[in-house]
């Protein structure tokens, strides 16, 4: 098959890496892409406790709190469509946390394993400094292997369990904390 090869451990074929991948701050006109993306992920019960469908307009306010030089939004684009994005999130609103914050990390389902994940972690990691930020914290369910996988490839170590504290279709679901000192 052209553009792939075989994955060793699940015998099923793998997108060739992305060619062309841009990382940049989100701007409002990417906010249909990014609600498209965490539709997505809401759908598919692995990846967020978010469990119903947002809208493009739910979702301005949260996009206009975000400010580019404290806590942006990234996307990662390819070939002018946005595949991934990224956010950074006030973790906890005491004085002691101001230089930690929590990311939020989505790839769109035709673009992972291309190393999306990885470039937007990295960018990340990248701007910690220069945002004054110290400590940068994922929250990912347990069962999300594939996240899981990722955080710990970026230096992420797992700071703590949640068991059980959420409830997704019935069903009970750890949260795990990742985190990494920049």
């Amino acid at each position: 098959m052209a553009g792939t090869f075989q994955n060793k451990i699940y015998g099923s074929p793998l997108p060739a890496a992305a060619t062309g991948i841009q990382i940049r701050d989100a701007i409002e006109a990417d906010l249909p892409a990014i609600v498209d993306i965490h539709n997505a992920a809401i759908a598919s019960r692995i990846s967020t406790a978010q469990l119903e469908p947002v809208t493009i307009e739910s979702q301005r306010e949260w996009f206009r709190a975000h400010s580019p030089a404290q806590h942006p939004i990234l996307v990662a684009e390819v070939e002018g469509v946005i595949a991934g994005w990224l956010s950074f999130k006030e973790f906890l609103p005491r004085c002691a946390y101001r230089g930690t914050v929590e990311l939020s990390l989505y790839i769109s389902e035709q673009f992972r394993r291309r190393g999306l994940g990885r470039r937007l972690l990295q960018e990340a990691i990248g701007r910690a400094p220069q945002l004054e930020i110290h400590s940068l914290v994922g929250l990912i369910f347990g069962h999300n292997e594939p996240s899981v996988a990722l955080f710990r490839a970026a230096g992420f170590e797992r700071w703590g369990l949640l068991p059980g504290i959420a409830r997704v279709d019935q069903i009970p679901r750890d949260l795990t904390i990742f985190g990494r000192h920049v």
